[in-house]
């Protein structure tokens, strides 16, 4: 069966709020949040996930709808609403983003944070998902997506330890164990994951892979373009710094 991008994701579920908090952390949530108070709501999460946006951005927000295709992410994204007492503004879907489950004009807002679009992995699913959201999208409303730019540039490697630390909380001991695996033809970065976890003399791995694609940011503003999108500004920073080729991520809002 051909890779798809969701392939993982039900695996990584168990530790993604682990890994993220010792990488991109909350330091981009300021910017939707600012974005969802600047352009307003009904606003829309593409591949809401265990809501490390979400959560914050409901608050701005009268409704936020999440939508994933994870039943495992989900079903943390639920506990943590519940905890949150987001019940009212926070509404989740299990669905596709490629074929998005609601009325035309249904939204003021439409995001695609941490790199979503990337788990796209061929131009087909790329098109029917901005097709969607264009659908979706109320007139003059905004699509907002982040890019990680530096896929395409990292070095493969082999069962290499990239992080360990204990859950939050507990005392297991978590350790990723990572290969990173190159496709240039395809414009296809893989990582393969093992994440060994420890408690007392117990050891316990779980290995599955994760898969992105990247494209320049002038490739998919061509995409936005086609799919009835204006770029309305690209960002090199979640702060609106000048965006440049080396940016360490690439922030692009259309309308």
């Amino acid at each position: 069966m051909p890779i798809e991008g969701w392939h993982g994701w039900d695996d990584y579920a168990p530790f993604y709020d682990w890994e993220n908090a010792r990488t991109v952390g909350r330091r981009d949530v300021p910017f939707w949040r600012a974005l969802a108070v600047e352009v307003g709501g009904p606003a829309l999460e593409l591949g809401c996930g265990t809501g490390r946006i979400a959560c914050p951005v409901a608050a701005d927000v009268d409704r936020l709808v999440g939508i994933d295709r994870s039943a495992p992410m989900l079903a943390r994204l639920r506990r943590r609403r519940s905890r949150r007492g987001l019940g009212s503004r926070l509404h989740l879907i299990r669905g596709d983003i490629r074929f998005l489950p609601f009325a035309p004009s249904s939204f003021q807002l439409v995001m695609a944070p941490y790199g979503v679009l990337q788990s796209l992995l061929c131009d087909r699913d790329l098109r029917e998902t901005l097709r969607a959201v264009r659908t979706v999208l109320r007139p003059g409303g905004h699509f907002a997506i982040d890019l990680v730019p530096d896929l395409k540039n990292w070095r493969e490697y082999e069962q290499r330890v990239s992080m360990r630390g204990r859950r939050r909380g507990s005392q297991t001991q978590v350790t990723l164990v990572e290969t990173v695996r190159q496709d240039p033809d395809r414009r296809l970065t893989h990582f393969d994951q093992e994440f060994v976890e420890r408690r007392d003399w117990r050891s316990t791995t779980h290995r599955f892979s994760l898969s992105f694609r990247t494209l320049s940011v002038r490739q998919m503003a061509a995409r936005l373009r086609r799919a009835g999108f204006a770029v309305r500004s690209v960002a090199g920073d979640y702060q609106g710094a000048a965006w440049h080729p080396d940016a360490e991520t690439w922030v692009v809002v259309a309308t």
